[in-house]
């Protein structure tokens, strides 16, 4: 099915073009700025831009949250810690109503370590037994690879097996709970994430870190460390932090919503908007309205400044949130909704909206190697998202949703009911 996208404002993923025209073929772009054929579906966007499809570097998922992601205008989202590996996905990929999804599987930590310390003693992920999974869920496989690792031999014998079980990153968790409010928890020592680092680079794996101090920060970047999943949160910057991150070439996606309901801020002003409310259902927004609470002491003005300094020394950021569950004890955030809430922090803290756009499209897409989304060009998919105003100017006009399409096809945008 040929469609011609016309009269749009357009959003590649890097700058905004002087073209007004996309055309799409199955699940392709096929061209930019040419005439439409006579065969294709007008689509007039007179008054809207066209954006690629938005990527959430950060997030914990499962089909009912790809699905809500979806009608955000977030085609890709990117678990940092879950069981949506290669081998376990095949049921998702052609799924057009839902995101798509790439996995770290379970991140490299010791026995007890993070994030052990999150979920109360009786908590039961998904569904009671003998419920009937939600539409779209896999059947039961083989358990997940759970590499818990106190000695740099485990954590480099754990991680072919990440890679042999569908992995498409490896994480390291590096986390002492102080954040969290359990000091004290167990960490990896240096050697054992140098070590485990080294060998997930050997077979050529990109590599990332929960780190969420300055000093776990610094062993993540002294170890080689690819990217960074979340950004210190425990004091300001300094100068000399900032330097070893850039100069090191990784990553960061600082999840501010994530530092925002650590420090005690919920969601709430996001659920107000109607825009949000419209579309998330009864235990979501309950979510967004709650916060992680642990860290009360945190500063978002620091956190805001530690992104602006990374940013001006050329260090790449990526939006991620760290969504996971609709539970209020990991509230303040919401699948797709706060992907929309992160663009908006990053231009509190200085970007502009083309920059905090671009952290949210072909930075991630580059970062992590998804060289076929993330831009709007010919040959790429046809992951897309239109929105009414101009969100390059004005950063909360994203919320503006007209369309989105995955794979080229139009996804209804619907109000996502209460039954998951």
């Amino acid at each position: 099915m040929k469609t011609a996208i016309i009269n749009v404002r357009i959003f590649d993923g890097t700058a905004v073009l002087d073209a007004t025209t996309v055309l799409l073929d199955g699940d392709r772009i096929t061209a930019v700025g040419s005439e439409p054929p006579a065969d294709a579906t007008i689509v007039d966007a007179t008054g809207a831009t066209l954006l690629p499809g938005l990527i959430d570097a950060h997030v914990h998922t499962n089909p009912a949250n790809l699905a809500l992601a979806l009608r955000f205008g977030v085609t890709t989202e990117l678990e940092m810690q879950g069981t949506n590996t290669r081998h376990n996905r095949a049921h998702l990929i052609e799924n057009d109503t839902v995101a798509d999804v790439r996995s770290s599987g379970f991140g490299i930590t010791p026995p007890g370590g993070h994030p052990s310390e999150l979920f109360p003693k009786d908590f039961r992920p998904g569904p009671p037994p003998g419920a009937t999974p939600p539409p779209g869920a896999r059947p039961a496989g083989p358990p997940p690879v759970m590499p818990f690792s106190t000695t740099p031999e485990e954590a480099v014998a754990f991680v072919p097996q990440l890679v042999e079980t569908g992995s498409d990153y490896i994480k390291f968790m590096v986390d002492d709970g102080s954040v969290e409010g359990h000091p004290g928890l167990p960490m990896l020592d240096q050697a054992t994430l140098d070590a485990g680092v080294a060998e997930a680079k050997r077979h050529g794996m990109l590599t990332v870190a929960h780190t969420l101090t300055i000093d776990a920060t610094r062993m993540a970047i002294e170890a080689g460390i690819g990217g960074l999943a979340h950004l210190f949160m425990d004091r300001p910057h300094t100068d000399e932090i900032i330097t070893l991150v850039a100069a090191s070439g990784a990553f960061v996606v600082p999840c501010v919503v994530l530092n925002a309901s650590m420090i005690g801020i919920t969601g709430g002003e996001l659920a107000d908007d109607p825009r949000v409310a419209s579309r998330l259902p009864d235990d979501w927004m309950t979510t967004l309205r709650s916060s992680f609470g642990h860290y009360p002491q945190g500063s978002l003005t620091d956190v805001l400044a530690s992104v602006k300094a990374l940013h001006d020394a050329g260090v790449d950021i990526l939006v991620g949130t760290d969504a996971s569950v609709a539970l209020p004890f990991l509230g303040g955030l919401a699948h797709g909704a706060s992907v929309h809430h992160e663009l908006q922090y990053l231009v509190q803290a200085g970007l502009t909206p083309v920059e905090a756009l671009r952290a949210a499209t072909s930075v991630p897409a580059h970062r992590f190697g998804l060289d076929d989304r993330g831009r709007i060009a010919p040959g790429l998919r046809a992951d897309l998202l239109l929105v009414d105003g101009d969100p390059t100017t004005l950063i909360s006009d994203t919320l503006n949703t007209r369309a989105v399409w995955r794979r080229g096809t139009r996804v209804a945008l619907d109000r996502i009911t209460t039954e998951r």
